[in-house]
């Protein structure tokens, strides 16, 4: 099997990893031109997306439950507002409205895989492109690597949460999110655990109870809008090739209006439980979504 040509999200890696909140000051204090992603004239994914998702390690039902539901959430318009669905009409309306066919992304759960730890627990970057393809991922799909928070992955939590990529012999793509409850919530979940650096507020209460899978979905969310606007390279993007900003990583650290270090930003609060979000799923979900990076305004947009 052929490597894949991966794209690493610098910006948020570099920043939001290291300190959440700096990102949100860059962002403050630095205003980008008005050029700041730009298409490069190559394929978006648009109209049917098929994904198929890869559990490796042990994850708990309640865990999977968190994660299917956001998956779901993509998927369904049939949520209250302001919600997930809403939050891909906005990569629609930025980005893939504008190239290709401009149809909408209908995202589409296919397949799912669990994995015993076949490659050990401990994982190279080419081995995450192994393991997406034995979740049998459609063409035009992506294939969800997913690994528990016992499995450590090159680079993981020292300079990235997660990744995306393709196979240059296929069509289908592949996103990898790590879970970092136990090796660094405050790198790679954050604002809902401490930030390793910065500004020290309260963290905010996770909706869902899991924080590990709470920063995964927040991942989930960031790698599958770099996908969908910049599948093979030459999408949209600014900066290098192999090394590129994208839609959701332009904003680091973004969830809600007023955003600044060490804040997230005006979210919703669920007045029993205290947890904060700024989106509604499936099956009665909250969750948090990152806010988008408009190209025409050169602005962050967060959902509201």
């Amino acid at each position: 099997m052929a490597l894949p040509r991966t794209f690493f999200a610098l910006l948020f890696l570099l920043i939001t990893l290291t300190n959440p909140s700096m990102g949100a000051r860059m962002l403050d204090l630095w205003k980008p031109d008005a050029q700041l992603l730009t298409y490069h004239q190559g394929a978006v994914l648009q109209g049917s997306i098929p994904v198929s998702v890869l559990w490796y390690g042990t994850f708990f039902s309640s865990q999977k439950s968190i994660i299917l539901d956001f998956i779901q959430s993509l998927a369904s318009s049939q949520q209250q507002t302001p919600s997930v669905s809403q939050w891909i009409d906005m990569i629609y309306n930025f980005y893939l409205s504008k190239v290709g066919n401009g149809a909408r992304p209908q995202v589409l759960l296919v397949n799912q895989v669990d994995d015993a730890y076949s490659l050990g627990k401990s994982l190279s970057a080419d081995q995450i492109s192994q393991l997406a393809a034995k979740a049998q991922p459609q063409n035009g799909g992506i294939a969800l690597v997913l690994t528990a928070d016992d499995v450590m992955v090159d680079d993981f939590c020292s300079t990235r949460c997660g990744m995306h990529g393709s196979n240059p012999t296929s069509s289908w793509t592949f996103i990898w999110i790590g879970n970092s409850a136990t090796q660094c919530p405050g790198h790679c979940a954050w604002p809902f655990n401490q930030p390793v650096n910065g500004p020290q507020g309260n963290p905010l209460k996770a909706p869902n109870g899991d924080i590990g899978c709470e920063g995964m979905v927040i991942n989930i969310a960031i790698m599958f809008a770099s996908t969908v606007t910049n599948p093979y390279g030459n999408g949209y993007y600014q900066g290098q090739q192999d090394a590129p900003l994208e839609a959701a990583t332009a904003c680091p650290g973004y969830y809600g209006q007023g955003a600044f270090p060490g804040y997230a930003g005006q979210l919703l609060m669920d007045p029993a439980s205290g947890a904060s979000y700024n989106a509604y799923g499936a099956n009665g979900r909250k969750y948090l979504v990152p806010a988008m990076m408009n190209p025409d305004t050169s602005m962050c947009s967060p959902l509201e």
